[in-house]
C-alpha cells in the first residue's frame, strides 16, 4: 500500500475454475447427509482456496432442499 491506495487482488482464476470443476454428490443414507465432493483443481494454490470455501460453507449449516439434509462440502478425490 503507497499513499492509502489499495492494490486489487485478482481471483479470477480459482473462481473460474471452481465453476468449472467436478464434483461427486455422495449421499449418507444412515447419516443422512450429503456430502458434496469437489474434485482437486489445477494446481495447490487453488486448492488452498476451494478447501477455505468448503469450510466457509459448511460453517453455515446448509440443508439440501427438499430432503433438508445438512450439506457437507469438502475437497479430495476417489
Amino acid at each position: 500500500m503507497r499513499d492509502g491506495v489499495i492494490k486489487p487482488v485478482r481471483i479470477e482464476k480459482p473462481e473460474m475454475e471452481w465453476k468449472q470443476t467436478e464434483a461427486d454428490l455422495l449421499p449418507d443414507l444412515e447419516k443422512q447427509t450429503l456430502t458434496i465432493r469437489l474434485h482437486h483443481l489445477a494446481n495447490v494454490m487453488f486448492d488452498n482456496v476451494i478447501e477455505k470455501f468448503c469450510t466457509e460453507l459448511n460453517a453455515t449449516e446448509t440443508r439440501f432442499p427438499l430432503s433438508n439434509w445438512p450439506t457437507v462440502f469438502k475437497l479430495g478425490s476417489i
